[in-house]
């Protein structure tokens, strides 16, 4: 699970696996693959170093295929 900062201050956690897709409109909004979406205050740049940390906690090194 990754950490994210809603709008209001609030910590919330993802499962980076989970995420579809991220768009900065301009608070970024993550899109789950079940549609749910997310509006958090982090960067995409933040989020995306989270996960790239997260997948080497997991020892997932390379891209998936």
């Amino acid at each position: 699970m990754i950490e994210v900062s809603r709008l209001n201050g609030k910590k919330y956690y993802l499962n980076p696996h989970m995420i579809e897709s991220m768009e900065a409109v301009p608070d970024l909004t993550i899109t789950m693959l079940s549609g749910k979406t997310v509006v958090v205050k982090d960067t995409p740049e933040e989020i995306i170093e989270r996960i790239i940390a997260y997948r080497n906690r997991l020892g997932i090194k390379a891209q998936e295929v």
